[in-house]
């Protein structure tokens, strides 16, 4: 028996089987169609089936005057089918495409909510598989863009699941009538200005019309390059696991990677590793904009080059790649006078620096490199500090901000490098802690 001619309930079963464990079912319940047939086969079922505990999340974007009705009419429906209601209102920012930023003003509100444990239930179908695969392959995307949407993801502490992806418009209908459901029809649904809906009004049902298995066969395709997409993810593992190697600034906190590994694959290798490791970081650079990863690679060995995307920059400096953003982008401000060398010092924009051990005798400042610093050293005279940084190898990056502790114009220490962070006779060290903020995740 195909799953199709399984019933509704019982196929939303299977789909959720994984997710009977979790601590909370949430419904992202707009009021259309698809989230009122959702919300109602989950609490008819939950009569009969032990299942998490049940709710719904509303969010309202205030884009149009017939929106502020929709919480009311949620509000009844959710009343009617004993389910506790959460109404959200966010703010949408004015951009290119007023649905994108919508979607990520919903988005970011599930996810917070979303916590460890919670699944988030959303009503995508079949139909908008296949709508999803069109409208991404008539924008160019790439395999990734073409598995449309995934059944399940992660979304803030817990999961997003899609569990309606294998049924299709026509039978949520045939549902919603069979259990006479009423439902908000939103008037943009309507607008064939936007892209989705005149691939929905106008080409899907002439697709459909000459070939009857189109939506179906779309949402296959949709499977097959997920499937591909999760060979890809593989592929990016077992390269970046070569370029993953440990260094001695591991202690800076900044993601990085080993530039010859990578350089060594094929440039569809590099560019499958490099979007996979930087997927968490940033929004990805569309095709034209690669060309600034193979000037990153094909800069002069002396040279600092910089790959400005999105959500930050990477930078390549002491053979390696270094993903930058927040504090690291900004020029650390110049602390000054260190007048309690006892407790720690905080500095602006650039974490914290503290001692170890017998303190030096005053008066200490922190300040950072101008160009032109001398170092005395026990074994070897004074010495040049722009050399000293050389001889260890410190990235580009991190010269301008390693925080130098003086004594009048003396220099005394240069945090967390072995044999100049302070003084082995006198039993001091400068420790640098260099921020403390998430480095990037966004």
């Amino acid at each position: 028996m195909g799953q199709s001619m399984i019933d509704l309930p019982s196929r939303l079963l299977l789909n959720l089987a994984a997710w009977r464990n979790a601590r909370n079912w949430r419904v992202a319940f707009s009021g259309g169609l698809d989230s009122t047939v959702l919300l109602h086969l989950l609490a008819h079922l939950a009569k009969t089936e032990s299942l998490p505990t049940l709710s719904a999340i509303h969010i309202h974007h205030g884009l149009q005057a017939a929106a502020d009705a929709w919480p009311e009419h949620c509000q009844a429906v959710c009343d009617a089918l004993s389910i506790p209601l959460q109404v959200e209102r966010v703010k949408v920012q004015p951009g290119a495409s007023l649905e994108r930023a919508a979607r990520d003003a919903r988005y970011a509100v599930f996810g917070s909510v979303n916590q460890s444990n919670d699944v988030l239930l959303t009503g995508q179908h079949r139909d908008d598989q296949a709508e999803t695969l069109l409208f991404r392959l008539l924008r160019g995307a790439g395999v990734r863009g073409l598995s449309a949407m995934p059944a399940q993801r992660p979304l803030g502490q817990g999961t997003l699941v899609r569990p309606l992806l294998d049924v299709t418009r026509a039978e949520l209908e045939a549902y919603a009538a069979a259990h006479q459901l009423q439902w908000i029809e939103d008037p943009s649904n309507e607008d064939r200005q936007l892209s989705r809906n005149y691939l929905r009004h106008q080409i899907v049902p002439l697709l459909t019309g000459r070939w009857p298995q189109a939506q179906a066969n779309m949402a296959r395709s949709a499977a097959h390059l997920r499937e591909a997409q999760g060979l890809l993810d593989e592929l990016a593992q077992i390269d970046l696991a070569h370029a993953k190697a440990s260094t001695d600034f591991d202690w800076l906190g900044v993601p990085s990677l080993e530039l010859a590994p990578l350089a060594a694959l094929s440039g569809a290798r590099q560019r499958n590793a490099l979007s996979h490791w930087l997927e968490p970081l940033t929004r990805l650079p569309d095709t034209d904009h690669w060309s600034g990863w193979a000037d990153l690679c094909d800069a002069a060995n002396d040279a600092s080059p910089v790959w400005r995307l999105a959500d930050g920059e990477l930078h390549r400096s002491a053979g390696r790649l270094w993903w930058l953003s927040g504090d690291w982008l900004r020029a650390p401000v110049i602390g000054g006078e260190w007048h309690t060398p006892t407790s720690p010092l905080r500095l602006s924009g650039n974490g914290v620096v503290v001692f170890s051990g017998q303190m030096p005798c005053g008066p200490l400042r922190i300040a950072y490199r101008q160009g032109g610093e001398l170092m005395h050293l026990a074994d070897r005279g004074h010495r040049d500090l722009k050399r000293l940084l050389n001889e260890r190898a410190v990235p580009a990056f991190v010269r301008g901000r390693l925080p130098l502790l003086f004594r009048g114009e003396e220099l005394l220490a240069v945090a967390n490098l072995p044999g100049l962070d302070g003084n082995a006779q006198d039993g001091w060290k400068l420790h640098w802690q260099p921020t403390d903020e998430d480095q990037g995740l966004r």
